[in-house]
Protein backbone atom coordinates (compact mmCIF):
# COMPACT_ATOMS: atom_id res chain seq x y z
CA UNK A 1 0.00 0.00 0.00
CA UNK A 2 1.24 3.24 -0.89
CA UNK A 3 1.60 6.31 1.44
CA UNK A 4 2.03 9.90 0.85
CA UNK A 5 4.18 11.00 3.32
CA UNK A 6 4.19 14.62 1.66
CA UNK A 7 2.22 17.84 3.62
CA UNK A 8 1.54 20.65 1.92
CA UNK A 9 4.74 22.78 3.28
CA UNK A 10 7.06 19.76 1.94
CA UNK A 11 5.65 19.97 -1.44
CA UNK A 12 5.73 23.88 -1.50
CA UNK A 13 9.98 23.70 -0.29
CA UNK A 14 10.71 20.32 -2.57
CA UNK A 15 9.76 22.04 -5.89
CA UNK A 16 11.45 25.31 -5.24
CA UNK A 17 13.92 25.09 -7.78
CA UNK A 18 11.93 23.12 -10.02
CA UNK A 19 9.59 26.37 -10.04
CA UNK A 20 12.69 28.88 -10.37
CA UNK A 21 13.35 27.00 -13.96
CA UNK A 22 9.63 27.57 -14.68
CA UNK A 23 9.46 30.97 -14.01
CA UNK A 24 12.76 32.20 -15.22
CA UNK A 25 11.27 31.00 -18.70
CA UNK A 26 8.31 33.26 -17.79
CA UNK A 27 6.47 30.34 -17.02
CA UNK A 28 3.34 32.02 -14.46
CA UNK A 29 4.44 28.10 -12.26
CA UNK A 30 2.69 29.87 -8.95
CA UNK A 31 -0.62 30.60 -10.50
CA UNK A 32 -0.45 27.21 -12.42
CA UNK A 33 -0.20 25.16 -8.79
CA UNK A 34 -2.74 27.36 -7.07
CA UNK A 35 -5.54 26.85 -9.91
CA UNK A 36 -4.73 22.84 -10.04
CA UNK A 37 -5.05 22.98 -6.13
CA UNK A 38 -8.42 24.38 -6.62
CA UNK A 39 -9.27 22.12 -9.67
CA UNK A 40 -8.46 19.09 -7.38
CA UNK A 41 -10.63 20.40 -5.04
CA UNK A 42 -13.79 20.28 -6.61
CA UNK A 43 -16.37 17.70 -5.20
CA UNK A 44 -17.24 14.86 -6.94
CA UNK A 45 -20.64 16.19 -7.65
CA UNK A 46 -19.61 19.58 -9.31
CA UNK A 47 -16.74 18.06 -11.50
CA UNK A 48 -18.97 17.25 -14.47
CA UNK A 49 -20.06 21.17 -14.32
CA UNK A 50 -16.62 22.01 -14.15
CA UNK A 51 -16.15 19.90 -17.52
CA UNK A 52 -18.58 21.15 -18.99
CA UNK A 53 -18.14 24.51 -18.74
CA UNK A 54 -14.45 25.01 -19.44
CA UNK A 55 -14.84 22.66 -22.67
CA UNK A 56 -17.26 25.18 -23.61
CA UNK A 57 -14.83 28.14 -22.60
CA UNK A 58 -11.73 26.87 -24.77
CA UNK A 59 -14.46 26.31 -27.57
CA UNK A 60 -15.78 29.99 -27.57
CA UNK A 61 -12.45 31.33 -26.84
CA UNK A 62 -10.65 29.71 -30.25
CA UNK A 63 -14.08 30.18 -32.31
CA UNK A 64 -13.58 33.79 -31.62
CA UNK A 65 -9.94 34.19 -31.44
CA UNK A 66 -8.54 31.93 -33.46
CA UNK A 67 -9.47 32.42 -37.56
CA UNK A 68 -8.01 29.20 -38.49
CA UNK A 69 -9.94 27.06 -36.23
CA UNK A 70 -13.33 29.38 -37.46
CA UNK A 71 -12.16 28.10 -40.81
CA UNK A 72 -12.55 24.33 -40.41
CA UNK A 73 -15.19 24.08 -37.72
CA UNK A 74 -17.65 26.39 -40.27
CA UNK A 75 -20.54 26.73 -37.71
CA UNK A 76 -20.87 29.37 -35.14
CA UNK A 77 -22.87 27.00 -32.77
CA UNK A 78 -23.35 23.38 -32.47
CA UNK A 79 -26.39 21.84 -30.42
CA UNK A 80 -24.17 19.18 -29.02
CA UNK A 81 -20.43 18.86 -28.31
CA UNK A 82 -20.75 15.56 -29.91
CA UNK A 83 -21.41 17.32 -33.16
CA UNK A 84 -18.13 19.59 -33.18
CA UNK A 85 -16.27 18.34 -36.06
CA UNK A 86 -12.92 15.74 -35.46
CA UNK A 87 -9.14 17.95 -35.82
CA UNK A 88 -6.70 15.39 -37.49
CA UNK A 89 -2.85 15.99 -37.33
CA UNK A 90 -3.29 16.27 -41.32
CA UNK A 91 -5.27 19.75 -40.35
CA UNK A 92 -2.03 20.56 -38.24
CA UNK A 93 0.48 20.30 -40.88
CA UNK A 94 0.45 24.18 -42.27
CA UNK A 95 2.33 27.01 -41.03
CA UNK A 96 2.22 27.83 -37.27
CA UNK A 97 1.40 31.48 -37.68
CA UNK A 98 -1.51 30.37 -39.45
CA UNK A 99 -2.75 28.26 -36.24
CA UNK A 100 -2.08 30.45 -33.60
CA UNK A 101 -4.96 32.67 -32.00
CA UNK A 102 -5.23 36.40 -32.28
CA UNK A 103 -2.88 38.26 -29.11
CA UNK A 104 -0.12 35.32 -29.77
CA UNK A 105 3.08 35.16 -31.88
CA UNK A 106 5.75 32.03 -32.09
CA UNK A 107 8.08 34.21 -30.00
CA UNK A 108 5.72 34.69 -27.24
CA UNK A 109 4.31 30.81 -26.67
CA UNK A 110 6.11 27.77 -25.91
CA UNK A 111 6.96 25.95 -29.41
CA UNK A 112 8.01 22.43 -30.16
CA UNK A 113 7.36 19.75 -32.40
CA UNK A 114 5.76 16.15 -31.98
CA UNK A 115 7.79 13.10 -32.15
CA UNK A 116 6.09 12.29 -35.25
CA UNK A 117 5.70 8.62 -33.89
CA UNK A 118 2.34 8.31 -35.35
CA UNK A 119 3.76 9.15 -38.86
CA UNK A 120 2.33 12.89 -38.44
CA UNK A 121 5.26 15.14 -36.97
CA UNK A 122 3.83 19.48 -36.66
CA UNK A 123 4.93 21.89 -34.90
CA UNK A 124 2.56 23.11 -32.10
CA UNK A 125 2.53 26.05 -29.26
CA UNK A 126 0.83 26.39 -25.71
CA UNK A 127 0.59 29.44 -24.14
CA UNK A 128 2.50 30.22 -21.50
CA UNK A 129 0.14 29.33 -18.50
CA UNK A 130 -1.18 26.60 -19.99
CA UNK A 131 2.10 25.15 -20.42
CA UNK A 132 2.75 25.86 -16.76
CA UNK A 133 -0.21 24.10 -15.75
CA UNK A 134 1.04 21.48 -17.83
CA UNK A 135 4.38 21.33 -15.50
CA UNK A 136 2.19 21.60 -12.50
CA UNK A 137 0.00 18.49 -13.16
CA UNK A 138 3.22 16.44 -13.49
CA UNK A 139 4.58 17.45 -10.62
CA UNK A 140 1.27 16.61 -8.57
CA UNK A 141 1.52 13.25 -10.15
CA UNK A 142 4.68 12.41 -9.51
CA UNK A 143 4.31 13.09 -6.03
CA UNK A 144 1.54 10.92 -5.67
CA UNK A 145 4.50 7.84 -6.05
CA UNK A 146 6.82 9.82 -3.76
CA UNK A 147 9.25 11.42 -6.52
CA UNK A 148 10.58 14.92 -5.62
CA UNK A 149 11.38 16.95 -9.14
CA UNK A 150 13.37 19.35 -7.06
CA UNK A 151 15.80 16.65 -5.30
CA UNK A 152 15.17 13.25 -7.07
CA UNK A 153 18.03 11.38 -9.07
CA UNK A 154 16.51 10.62 -12.69
CA UNK A 155 17.77 7.89 -14.98
CA UNK A 156 16.33 9.60 -18.23
CA UNK A 157 15.87 6.98 -20.87
CA UNK A 158 15.60 9.30 -24.18
CA UNK A 159 17.47 10.72 -27.32
CA UNK A 160 18.87 13.49 -27.04
CA UNK A 161 19.98 16.09 -30.20
CA UNK A 162 23.32 15.44 -31.60
CA UNK A 163 24.26 18.70 -33.24
CA UNK A 164 26.14 20.96 -30.81
CA UNK A 165 23.50 23.65 -29.87
CA UNK A 166 21.20 20.68 -29.63
CA UNK A 167 23.12 18.78 -27.56
CA UNK A 168 24.31 21.52 -24.86
CA UNK A 169 20.93 22.47 -24.10
CA UNK A 170 19.58 19.26 -23.24
CA UNK A 171 22.67 18.64 -21.58
CA UNK A 172 22.01 21.72 -19.03
CA UNK A 173 18.62 21.25 -18.61
CA UNK A 174 19.51 17.71 -17.47
CA UNK A 175 21.61 19.29 -14.84
CA UNK A 176 18.78 21.89 -13.99
CA UNK A 177 16.11 19.40 -13.58
CA UNK A 178 18.59 16.48 -11.99
CA UNK A 179 18.80 14.04 -14.16
CA UNK A 180 21.71 11.47 -15.82
CA UNK A 181 20.27 11.02 -19.23
CA UNK A 182 21.36 7.91 -20.88
CA UNK A 183 21.96 7.35 -24.50
CA UNK A 184 19.67 5.60 -26.50
CA UNK A 185 20.87 5.66 -29.77
CA UNK A 186 23.50 2.83 -28.91
CA UNK A 187 21.85 -0.23 -26.98
CA UNK A 188 24.88 -2.40 -27.81
CA UNK A 189 25.72 -4.70 -24.66
CA UNK A 190 28.89 -2.94 -24.42
CA UNK A 191 26.82 0.49 -23.69
CA UNK A 192 24.60 -1.45 -21.54
CA UNK A 193 27.49 -2.72 -19.70
CA UNK A 194 28.29 1.63 -19.61
CA UNK A 195 24.60 1.79 -17.82
CA UNK A 196 24.58 -0.82 -15.50
CA UNK A 197 28.10 0.78 -14.10
CA UNK A 198 26.68 4.08 -13.57
CA UNK A 199 23.66 2.63 -11.76
CA UNK A 200 26.24 1.44 -9.21
CA UNK A 201 28.08 4.39 -8.83
CA UNK A 202 24.92 6.64 -8.61
CA UNK A 203 22.03 7.33 -6.11
CA UNK A 204 19.16 7.04 -8.86
CA UNK A 205 15.63 7.35 -7.26
CA UNK A 206 13.35 6.23 -10.44
CA UNK A 207 13.73 5.75 -13.82
CA UNK A 208 11.93 7.40 -16.62
CA UNK A 209 12.28 6.36 -20.43
CA UNK A 210 10.68 5.19 -23.95
CA UNK A 211 9.60 1.95 -23.07
CA UNK A 212 10.91 -0.28 -25.36
CA UNK A 213 14.53 1.33 -24.49
CA UNK A 214 14.26 0.46 -20.77
CA UNK A 215 12.89 -3.05 -21.21
CA UNK A 216 16.02 -3.65 -23.71
CA UNK A 217 18.27 -2.66 -20.61
CA UNK A 218 16.32 -5.17 -18.43
CA UNK A 219 16.23 -8.37 -20.81
CA UNK A 220 20.30 -6.97 -20.64
CA UNK A 221 19.97 -7.57 -16.51
CA UNK A 222 18.39 -11.04 -16.97
CA UNK A 223 20.92 -11.74 -18.86
CA UNK A 224 23.54 -10.79 -16.58
CA UNK A 225 21.84 -12.56 -13.71
CA UNK A 226 21.59 -8.51 -11.98
CA UNK A 227 18.27 -7.11 -9.98
CA UNK A 228 19.21 -3.78 -10.36
CA UNK A 229 17.88 -2.23 -7.00
CA UNK A 230 20.40 -4.59 -5.55
CA UNK A 231 23.04 -2.69 -6.79
CA UNK A 232 21.29 0.76 -6.40
CA UNK A 233 19.43 0.78 -3.69
CA UNK A 234 18.16 4.11 -4.03
CA UNK A 235 15.91 3.29 -6.71
CA UNK A 236 12.13 3.46 -5.86
CA UNK A 237 10.45 2.97 -9.23
CA UNK A 238 10.54 3.15 -12.84
CA UNK A 239 8.06 5.07 -15.18
CA UNK A 240 7.62 3.85 -18.70
CA UNK A 241 6.34 6.18 -21.10
CA UNK A 242 5.88 6.82 -25.21
CA UNK A 243 5.44 3.12 -26.26
CA UNK A 244 3.01 0.55 -25.05
CA UNK A 245 3.84 -1.04 -22.28
CA UNK A 246 2.43 -5.37 -22.30
CA UNK A 247 1.85 -7.35 -19.20
CA UNK A 248 5.31 -9.10 -20.11
CA UNK A 249 7.40 -6.91 -20.45
CA UNK A 250 6.00 -4.93 -16.93
CA UNK A 251 6.91 -8.30 -15.22
CA UNK A 252 10.14 -8.48 -16.77
CA UNK A 253 10.42 -4.61 -15.42
CA UNK A 254 9.17 -5.49 -12.34
CA UNK A 255 11.59 -8.46 -11.80
CA UNK A 256 14.71 -7.23 -12.81
CA UNK A 257 14.68 -3.28 -11.38
CA UNK A 258 12.91 -4.74 -8.51
CA UNK A 259 10.69 -1.54 -8.08
CA UNK A 260 7.22 -0.90 -8.85
CA UNK A 261 6.51 0.44 -12.58
CA UNK A 262 4.00 3.05 -13.54
CA UNK A 263 2.94 3.99 -17.14
CA UNK A 264 2.62 7.07 -18.81
CA UNK A 265 0.40 7.85 -22.00
CA UNK A 266 1.15 11.54 -23.04
CA UNK A 267 1.97 13.72 -25.97
CA UNK A 268 4.48 16.37 -25.92
CA UNK A 269 1.14 18.85 -27.59
CA UNK A 270 -0.87 18.00 -24.96
CA UNK A 271 -0.24 16.94 -21.13
CA UNK A 272 0.03 13.53 -19.60
CA UNK A 273 -3.21 11.65 -20.97
CA UNK A 274 -3.47 8.68 -18.59
CA UNK A 275 -0.59 7.68 -15.64
CA UNK A 276 -1.06 4.82 -12.99
CA UNK A 277 -2.12 5.31 -9.73
CA UNK A 278 -0.99 3.60 -6.75
CA UNK A 279 -3.88 0.81 -7.36
CA UNK A 280 -2.20 0.20 -10.84
CA UNK A 281 -5.70 2.18 -12.25
CA UNK A 282 -4.57 4.18 -15.59
CA UNK A 283 -6.43 7.35 -14.42
CA UNK A 284 -7.45 9.71 -17.37
CA UNK A 285 -6.55 13.40 -17.13
CA UNK A 286 -9.52 15.01 -16.56
CA UNK A 287 -8.09 18.47 -15.10
CA UNK A 288 -6.54 19.73 -18.03
CA UNK A 289 -7.53 17.78 -20.73
CA UNK A 290 -11.31 16.52 -21.82
CA UNK A 291 -10.87 12.85 -23.31
CA UNK A 292 -13.32 11.27 -24.98
CA UNK A 293 -13.61 7.36 -27.15
CA UNK A 294 -15.47 7.61 -30.10
CA UNK A 295 -16.54 6.10 -33.03
CA UNK A 296 -15.87 6.92 -36.74
CA UNK A 297 -18.35 9.38 -37.18
CA UNK A 298 -16.84 11.22 -34.37
CA UNK A 299 -19.79 10.07 -31.68
CA UNK A 300 -19.16 9.30 -27.88
CA UNK A 301 -18.92 5.15 -27.64
CA UNK A 302 -20.04 3.77 -24.43
CA UNK A 303 -17.33 3.02 -22.20
CA UNK A 304 -16.15 -0.16 -22.75
CA UNK A 305 -16.03 -0.35 -26.30
CA UNK A 306 -13.07 -0.12 -28.74
CA UNK A 307 -12.69 3.50 -30.76
CA UNK A 308 -10.74 6.16 -31.43
CA UNK A 309 -9.47 8.86 -28.91
CA UNK A 310 -10.11 12.45 -29.06
CA UNK A 311 -8.61 14.99 -26.88
CA UNK A 312 -9.60 19.00 -25.89
CA UNK A 313 -7.21 20.75 -24.42
CA UNK A 314 -8.83 23.31 -22.01
CA UNK A 315 -6.62 25.37 -21.35
CA UNK A 316 -4.32 26.17 -24.25
CA UNK A 317 -5.82 29.63 -25.91
CA UNK A 318 -2.49 30.08 -28.05
CA UNK A 319 -3.81 26.93 -30.43
CA UNK A 320 -6.91 24.92 -30.25
CA UNK A 321 -6.63 21.00 -29.87
CA UNK A 322 -10.48 20.61 -29.40
CA UNK A 323 -11.53 17.41 -30.30
CA UNK A 324 -8.39 16.35 -31.68
CA UNK A 325 -7.36 12.54 -33.14
CA UNK A 326 -4.24 11.38 -31.33
CA UNK A 327 -4.13 8.54 -33.61
CA UNK A 328 -4.46 6.19 -31.04
CA UNK A 329 -7.13 4.01 -30.34
CA UNK A 330 -8.48 2.77 -26.51
CA UNK A 331 -11.26 1.96 -24.61
CA UNK A 332 -12.59 4.00 -21.12
CA UNK A 333 -12.81 1.57 -18.17
CA UNK A 334 -17.00 0.81 -17.56
CA UNK A 335 -16.37 1.72 -13.91
CA UNK A 336 -15.74 5.77 -14.39
CA UNK A 337 -16.78 7.86 -13.15
CA UNK A 338 -16.69 12.04 -14.52
CA UNK A 339 -14.41 12.51 -11.42
CA UNK A 340 -12.22 9.62 -11.76
CA UNK A 341 -12.30 8.47 -15.49
CA UNK A 342 -9.74 5.07 -15.76
CA UNK A 343 -8.15 4.17 -19.59
CA UNK A 344 -8.74 0.28 -19.26
CA UNK A 345 -6.53 -0.18 -22.72
CA UNK A 346 -4.58 1.41 -25.43
CA UNK A 347 -3.61 0.70 -29.10
CA UNK A 348 -1.15 2.28 -30.24
CA UNK A 349 3.10 3.83 -30.86
CA UNK A 350 4.69 0.26 -30.29
CA UNK A 351 8.18 0.62 -31.57
CA UNK A 352 10.30 -2.21 -32.56
CA UNK A 353 14.45 -1.86 -32.86
CA UNK A 354 16.71 -1.22 -36.34
CA UNK A 355 20.12 -3.49 -35.59
CA UNK A 356 22.80 -2.36 -38.12
CA UNK A 357 25.75 -3.78 -39.67
CA UNK A 358 28.09 -3.08 -36.76
CA UNK A 359 25.81 -5.00 -34.10
CA UNK A 360 24.19 -1.53 -32.32
CA UNK A 361 20.36 -1.64 -31.69
CA UNK A 362 18.58 1.18 -31.87
CA UNK A 363 14.75 2.12 -31.21
CA UNK A 364 12.72 3.27 -34.22
CA UNK A 365 12.18 6.51 -32.20
CA UNK A 366 15.85 7.47 -32.96
CA UNK A 367 13.86 8.29 -36.83
CA UNK A 368 12.08 10.91 -35.21
CA UNK A 369 15.51 12.76 -35.11
CA UNK A 370 16.61 11.48 -38.50
CA UNK A 371 12.96 12.73 -39.89
CA UNK A 372 12.51 15.70 -38.24
CA UNK A 373 15.70 17.57 -39.87
CA UNK A 374 13.00 18.12 -42.59
CA UNK A 375 10.22 18.34 -40.57
CA UNK A 376 9.70 22.34 -41.88
CA UNK A 377 6.98 24.77 -40.33
CA UNK A 378 5.71 24.69 -44.36
CA UNK A 379 4.37 21.29 -43.44
CA UNK A 380 5.94 20.21 -47.01
CA UNK A 381 6.36 16.12 -45.48
CA UNK A 382 3.09 15.15 -44.34
CA UNK A 383 3.81 11.73 -43.54
CA UNK A 384 7.09 9.76 -43.19
CA UNK A 385 7.56 5.57 -42.99
CA UNK A 386 10.92 4.13 -42.58
CA UNK A 387 11.53 0.62 -43.76
CA UNK A 388 14.18 -1.63 -43.30
CA UNK A 389 14.78 -3.99 -45.87
CA UNK A 390 18.10 -5.17 -45.31
CA UNK A 391 20.84 -4.75 -42.32
CA UNK A 392 22.03 -1.85 -43.85
CA UNK A 393 19.22 -0.60 -46.73
CA UNK A 394 16.64 1.34 -45.47
CA UNK A 395 13.37 2.90 -47.98
CA UNK A 396 11.97 6.81 -46.48
CA UNK A 397 8.49 6.34 -47.66
CA UNK A 398 7.44 9.83 -47.27
CA UNK A 399 3.93 11.77 -48.50
CA UNK A 400 4.58 15.27 -49.48
CA UNK A 401 3.15 17.47 -52.38
CA UNK A 402 6.65 17.50 -54.63
CA UNK A 403 9.57 15.66 -54.35
CA UNK A 404 12.04 15.83 -51.86
CA UNK A 405 15.04 18.03 -54.01
CA UNK A 406 19.00 16.65 -53.24
CA UNK A 407 19.54 18.97 -50.70
CA UNK A 408 17.18 17.65 -48.39
CA UNK A 409 17.70 14.30 -48.96
CA UNK A 410 21.14 15.15 -48.54
CA UNK A 411 20.64 16.78 -44.98
CA UNK A 412 18.62 13.37 -43.82
CA UNK A 413 21.43 11.24 -44.94
CA UNK A 414 23.68 13.45 -43.37
CA UNK A 415 21.27 13.11 -40.08
CA UNK A 416 20.89 8.57 -40.69
CA UNK A 417 25.31 8.56 -40.13
CA UNK A 418 25.23 10.98 -37.13
CA UNK A 419 22.08 9.31 -35.21
CA UNK A 420 22.89 5.70 -36.49
CA UNK A 421 25.87 5.09 -38.02
CA UNK A 422 27.60 5.22 -41.71
CA UNK A 423 27.78 3.15 -44.70
CA UNK A 424 24.29 2.49 -44.64
CA UNK A 425 22.14 2.49 -48.06
CA UNK A 426 19.09 4.81 -47.95
CA UNK A 427 16.51 5.37 -50.61
CA UNK A 428 13.47 7.79 -50.90
CA UNK A 429 10.28 7.22 -52.54
CA UNK A 430 7.06 9.53 -52.39
CA UNK A 431 3.83 8.26 -52.17
CA UNK A 432 0.56 9.43 -52.49
CA UNK A 433 -0.82 7.60 -49.52
CA UNK A 434 0.99 5.48 -46.94
CA UNK A 435 0.28 2.12 -46.51
CA UNK A 436 -1.29 1.47 -42.65
CA UNK A 437 -2.23 -1.33 -40.35
CA UNK A 438 -5.70 -2.91 -40.39
CA UNK A 439 -6.68 -0.58 -37.35
CA UNK A 440 -5.48 2.11 -39.35
CA UNK A 441 -2.56 3.74 -37.60
CA UNK A 442 0.74 4.27 -39.75
CA UNK A 443 3.47 2.52 -38.06
CA UNK A 444 6.86 4.91 -38.84
CA UNK A 445 9.17 2.33 -38.82
CA UNK A 446 9.03 -1.67 -39.90
CA UNK A 447 11.97 -4.12 -39.88
CA UNK A 448 11.56 -6.76 -42.65
CA UNK A 449 14.75 -8.62 -41.00
CA UNK A 450 14.06 -11.92 -40.36
CA UNK A 451 13.69 -11.78 -36.18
Amino acid sequence: MFVNCFTNENIENSVNRFKNILRLKGFPIEKAQKDLDSILNISDADFQDYNDNRRQAILDFHLKNNSDYSKFIQKTHYNTWDEIPIMTKAELQKPLKERLSKGYKSSTVFVNKTSGSSGHPFIFAKDKYAHALTWAHIIWLYQQHGIDMNSSLEARFYGIPKDVVGYKKERLKDLLANRHRFDIFDLSESNLHKFLDLFKEKPFDYINGYTSSVVLFAKFLKEQNVVLKSVCPTLKICITTSEMLFEEDRELLKNQLGVIVVNEYGASELDVIAFENAKGEWLLNNKTLHVEVVGDHGFPLPNGKEGNIVITSLYNKAHPFIRYQIGDRGIIDEKSTARTPILKSLTGRTNDFAVLPSGKKVPALSFYYVTKSVIEDSGLVKEVKIIQKELSEFTIEYKAENELNQIQKQKIINAVETYLEKGLVITFERKDELERSKSGKLKQFTSQLDS
